[in-house]
């Protein structure tokens, strides 16, 4: 009888020996580390990890001092963030960048490239077909704020919404274009329980839902044990450890890098209110 082989997944992302150098210190040390297609991908570590500096490499805010980034298969070492757009990588940052003095929904709008109204010869000769488009634009926005069961607020400006509610526009923004994979940084962060519940469903429903790939650093643990799987360590910038979250955190290797020393008899318990209290200042 033959044996059945288990298909390994496609590979969405693949970081190869990536070096980041800032002067003499390491920021990222030889980081090699895969995001299979369609997984939600933790990525945990101590303070100064170089998890948000790999995250700016990938994303294109930074260059690698040496090494390769691959996306689905391609080589886009160094490309800047526009083109990885282009090309479905999308990036959240800890902190909302929503366009304040406007509403929900026209920070929606705003994200599709190419529209035609932004051309000033297309709004003179073609106001038909900016129209239509902009009628197209404004319904797939309208679909994507009651996605995230934001319909009370379409008309309210940004600026005056919560922290929890401006995360949920960034993750809005990646449905508006067809998005492969989108790097989340913190997207709990100084959010409360109830709206961090819907943002993670939110989550869940675009991975399983439209095929979305997500990588996430986040620093509550919780939060990362409900939705990531695999969890992958970050130490002194280069990758400790990968598992699931359980096994992430009885890993020694980890608890003595993460929590620091002499804490091994910690319960679990213990070591997610150490981790949570110890927070994500991360280089």
């Amino acid at each position: 009888m033959l044996e059945t082989r288990k298909r390994k997944p496609d590979v969405m992302i693949e970081v190869k020996s990536v070096y980041k150098q800032f002067g003499g210190v390491h920021a990222v040390d030889n980081a090699t580390l895969k995001i299979d297609k369609g997984s939600i991908t933790g990525l945990i570590g101590p303070n100064g990890a170089g998890k948000t500096t790999l995250f700016n490499i990938i994303a294109g805010n930074l260059q690698p001092s040496s090494g390769q980034i691959l996306l689905d298969g391609e080589d886009v070492t160094g490309l800047p963030p526009h083109l990885l757009f282009k090309k479905g990588l999308l990036r959240t940052f800890q902190l909302a960048h929503e366009f304040s003095t406007l509403t929900v929904l026209e920070n929606l709008m705003m994200v599709p490239d190419h529209q035609l109204g932004e051309s000033l010869m297309s709004a003179w000769f073609s106001h038909g077909e900016v129209k239509r488009q902009e009628a197209e634009i404004r319904e797939r926005a309208m679909e994507v704020i009651g996605f995230l069961n934001m319909t009370h607020v379409a008309q309210e400006l940004a600026g005056n919404l919560s922290g929890g509610q401006k995360k949920l526009i960034e993750l809005g923004r990646t449905m508006m274009v067809d998005a492969k994979v989108v790097l989340l940084d913190e997207v709990g962060a100084g959010v409360n329980r109830t709206l961090l519940s819907e943002i993670g469903d939110a989550i869940v429903r675009l991975n399983k839902e439209r095929g979305y790939t997500f990588c996430m650093i986040e620093h509550d643990m919780d939060f990362i044990g409900k939705l990531c799987d695999p969890v992958i360590v970050m130490a002194e910038g280069a990758v400790l450890a990968e598992g699931t979250a359980e096994e992430v955190r009885s890993n020694e290797a980890v608890i003595e890098a993460y929590l620091g020393r002499g804490l091994k008899n910690k319960t679990p318990e213990q070591m997610r209110a150490m981790a949570d209290a110890n927070g994500e200042a991360d280089a």
